[in-house]
């Protein structure tokens, strides 16, 4: 399945739009990006290394902030395209993933970790 930049771009607007309130207003100090493909380092972050990696969070969840955090750059969530092309037949799985993928991400900013979020369905 193949989507322009700007199609893909505005499905993780959208997932984003679809986050709850009370979760999106307490994002502090992070950023969402897209990218076509992760990089080696960040292909170096993954445990499955024969694996797809389809978002990438980078940054200090919110549970691990103390009152020292702060002057620090901001938290980047990444959105990988390629891979959601790659892993997705129809235009409605890949929504569906890219937003799965955007709350798996927004997962770790809050605190969970993998083997949570997979468990839930993340």
């Amino acid at each position: 399945m193949h989507m322009t930049d700007a199609e893909f771009e505005s499905a993780v607007e959208d997932a984003l739009a679809g986050v709850p309130e009370r979760f999106r207003a307490a994002l502090d100090n992070v950023g969402i990006a897209v990218a076509d493909e992760p990089d080696e380092r960040e292909m170096d972050s993954m445990c499955d290394p024969d694996g797809e990696l389809l978002g990438l969070y980078e940054g200090v969840p919110i549970t691990q902030r103390t009152s020292a955090y702060g002057g620090v750059m901001p938290d980047v969530i990444t959105v990988f395209k390629g891979p959601h092309e790659r892993l997705c037949a129809t235009r409605d799985e890949m929504v569906r993933e890219i937003r799965t993928t955007v709350l798996h991400e927004l997962g770790h900013y809050f605190g969970f970790d993998d083997e949570y979020l997979h468990a839930h369905g993340y």
